[in-house]
């Protein structure tokens, strides 16, 4: 093995997997279907989310999916965005909603995923879809690990056997992630701000992700001579985009995401898929209840 980690570039994956979802896209609109379309509720005036919305919205365009942007005010109340959720459930015209995280101070997310419709959840963060991955039987699995797995397959095909630590336990990632390990076969562990001897659990693990937010955190010291490592880490410092992951890790381990490049490309590409899943199972559900009877 060389002296530095082979970088998984999420880039390139992202980039391969579009253009299966641009097939898909084509194949429904040549049935005579509308393209799937997908509706933003973005609220507040947070910098970094309206970066994340653009991107989504130039994603959506590149294959060929519809994408709405839902803007409130930063002073919107809970009342409004409820409607929103409700009206936009009811819009035949839109096949995936996503409540850009985190809102405005103030504001209930998890009463606001509660409301939404969990055949429209396509960031699979409402109850019934985190249910559904909880008992192996997942419909919308959350964008980021479905992600980070899809980059940990390019590192190697078999998990099963294998240690894994995952770094937070959100249920936008690190919950969400730890279940997709687990069910792939490997041995895992959150660990968080209550962990004890945290440098320590993480030296044994095969593969480590680190979802906590905090620049650099993960030293060389944390990781195992050969490890996956998964940064999805994203802070902005001055004019550069750091992950959790410190640069000395790079010396260290086989695999390794680079930040930015690495989990992002990843995290939209698996919103578009999802968003692609909601329009045909909206299209199947269609042509089965208009499909004549034997």
């Amino acid at each position: 093995m060389s002296d530095k980690a082979r970088i998984l570039c999420g880039s390139s994956l992202a980039q391969a997997q579009q253009v299966n979802i641009i097939q898909a896209v084509t194949a429904i609109v040549s049935k005579g279907y509308r393209p799937p379309c997908l509706t933003v509720i973005l609220a507040g005036d947070n910098p970094a989310s309206a970066i994340y919305v653009k991107a989504k919205q130039s994603a959506c365009e590149s294959v060929g999916i519809h994408s709405k942007v839902w803007r409130f005010a930063k002073t919107a109340s809970q009342a409004e965005l409820m409607d929103a959720v409700h009206r936009l459930n009811q819009d035949q015209e839109i096949d995936g909603i996503l409540i850009q995280l985190p809102l405005p101070n103030g504001l209930d997310a998890d009463a606001l995923l509660d409301t939404l419709d969990p055949s429209k959840d396509v960031d699979g963060l409402t109850p019934y879809n985190l249910g559904c991955l909880l008992r192996r039987n997942p419909r919308f699995i959350p964008c980021t690990p479905l992600g980070c797995l899809d980059l940990i397959h390019q590192s190697t095909q078999d998990i099963s056997g294998k240690r894994a630590v995952v770094f937070g336990r959100s249920l936008l990632i690190g919950r969400p992630m730890a279940l997709l390990l687990e069910q792939y076969g490997a041995t895992v562990t959150v660990v968080h701000s209550k962990s004890r001897n945290v440098p320590e659990i993480s030296r044994q693990a095969d593969i480590v992700v680190a979802a906590i937010g905090q620049p650099g955190l993960i030293t060389a010291d944390y990781i195992k001579t050969g490890a996956i490592v998964i940064d999805v880490g994203i802070t902005r410092m001055g004019n550069s985009i750091v992950g959790d992951v410190h640069e000395s890790v790079s010396n260290i381990a086989g695999w390794l995401t680079p930040v930015p490049g690495g989990v992002g490309p990843m995290t939209i590409t698996k919103l578009l898929s999802n968003t692609v899943k909601a329009a045909q199972d909206r299209i199947d559900h269609m042509e089965k209840r208009t499909s004549p009877a034997c």
